[in-house]
């Protein structure tokens, strides 16, 4: 069982997961928000990315339930959290090769959890500062976060990632 779950996992990871937005990396990981956020916090840190800001989102919405009605939620999510980080050289290097692509500075991650899974949401540098002279920067950027992405999924055990 636990082989055709994991097979299964891997074909999801394998489809496009944001079709609808192309310029979004997605992530899912098959454990709640609470378990997976400290472990991508770490992973993000381990690999010299330092989280500056951590808005709860979900907590945030929340105080407009009452207002917003049933416009609240409607996707039913259970939770949405974020993390706001910065690598000081890549923030460097980007403000000279194009200082309009510190736009990218500081980067987010948006983790939102339904269904007792996790997806882990990354807008693409690289699709942002495409024409730019930083646009070979951002690609790696771009990579070095995934990578750390990865980093947790495989702490999770949850095996490869999301193109």
């Amino acid at each position: 069982m636990k082989r055709i779950t994991l097979g299964l996992m891997c074909l999801m990871w394998l489809a496009p997961l944001s079709a609808a937005a192309p310029h979004v990396r997605v992530w899912e990981v098959e454990t709640d928000l609470a378990s997976a956020y400290p472990v991508v916090y770490q992973a993000l840190e381990a690999n010299k990315f330092f989280v500056v800001f951590e808005p709860d989102i979900q907590h945030n919405l929340s105080r407009f339930a009452e207002r917003w009605g049933e416009d609240y939620n409607r996707n039913q999510l259970e939770g949405i959290r974020a993390m706001v980080f910065c690598n000081g050289w890549y923030a460097n290097q980007v403000s000279n090769a194009d200082p309009d692509m510190l736009a990218l500075c500081p980067l987010h991650i948006t983790l939102v959890q339904k269904g007792g899974s996790t997806r882990i949401l990354f807008v693409s540098p690289s699709m942002v500062a495409q024409g730019s002279k930083a646009e070979a920067l951002a690609g790696e950027l771009e990579q070095a976060v995934a990578g750390a992405i990865e980093d947790a999924l495989q702490q999770l055990g949850s095996g490869p990632a999301a193109p």
